[in-house]
């Protein structure tokens, strides 16, 4: 009884931590839809990428202008090791109304990093904010990790909403990035020098087939029963459909 008492306390203690990152920092910047927590001083600049953040998930179906979202940084605080050893290792989590990092930023607030790894922060914070807005439009038992929903439709989507530079818009050459890339690399690499997993970058691909090929919906996506594999071999079909089209046209203007 004593061992089921102290896991209960210990569990319980973990859960209000959790859930009140305000008693692990030491300082709280409430900023439109965010409250941004931080131990050193906040810079104007991570004010400028929430709000490009946002733009990106106003692109999702999905999208709750009321949501309230607790923006936690890694500068201190003892709240991201917390969250580590709760979720294992990440750029950064997103779950309930919560997105934590444990990647560092850097000075110019364009990129964060870890492991030698970057990320466009922008970017990484949208990804995490769609997770954010899947918890809120399915609640707790519809959500990851207590609903069996696929990796590639939950992390993909995320993906989807967030990628939106210049060289990641159109499919074709998307996929063309993929299969040029060394099968062996953990990561895709951008023009700006940040990366994405090689794993997510395939599941984004899955994502944008369906949402700008087959002109499908998130819910539509989540209630389709297509394998992951059988809806890869799809797309590959296409691919290589318009990339043999692309070829015939380039033949015939030469």
């Amino acid at each position: 009884m004593r061992f089921v008492a102290i896991s209960l306390f210990i569990i319980g203690f973990l859960i209000a931590i959790v859930l009140n990152p305000n008693w692990a920092y030491a300082n709280k910047t409430s900023y439109k839809n965010y409250d941004v927590y931080h131990n050193k001083p906040l810079d104007p600049g991570w004010l400028d990428k929430l709000d490009e953040a946002t733009e990106l998930i106003k692109t999702s179906e999905l999208y709750n202008p009321d949501l309230r979202l607790d923006i936690c940084l890694n500068d201190g605080a003892f709240y991201p090791s917390v969250i580590k050893t709760i979720q294992g290792q990440a750029f950064a989590w997103g779950f309930y109304d919560k997105v934590v990092f444990h990647a560092r930023t850097e000075k110019n607030y364009a990129h964060v990093e870890l492991n030698g790894y970057t990320w466009n922060l922008t970017q990484l914070l949208a990804h995490e904010m769609v997770h954010c807005l899947q918890f809120d439009r399915f609640g707790p038992w519809k959500s990851k990790p207590i609903a069996n929903i696929p990796n590639w439709k939950w992390e993909g989507y995320a993906e989807y909403i967030s990628r939106k530079n210049d060289d990641q818009k159109n499919l074709v050459q998307n996929i063309s990035r993929l299969y040029q890339t060394n099968e062996d690399a953990w990561a895709i690499l951008f023009n700006d020098g940040t990366i994405a997993p090689r794993e997510y970058y395939s599941y984004w691909m899955l994502v944008q087939y369906c949402i700008d090929i087959k002109k499908m919906g998130y819910d539509e996506i989540l209630d389709d029963n297509i394998t992951e594999e059988i809806l890869g071999r799809e797309m590959t079909d296409w691919y290589q459909m318009q990339t043999k089209t692309d070829s015939e046209i380039n033949e015939n203007l030469h």
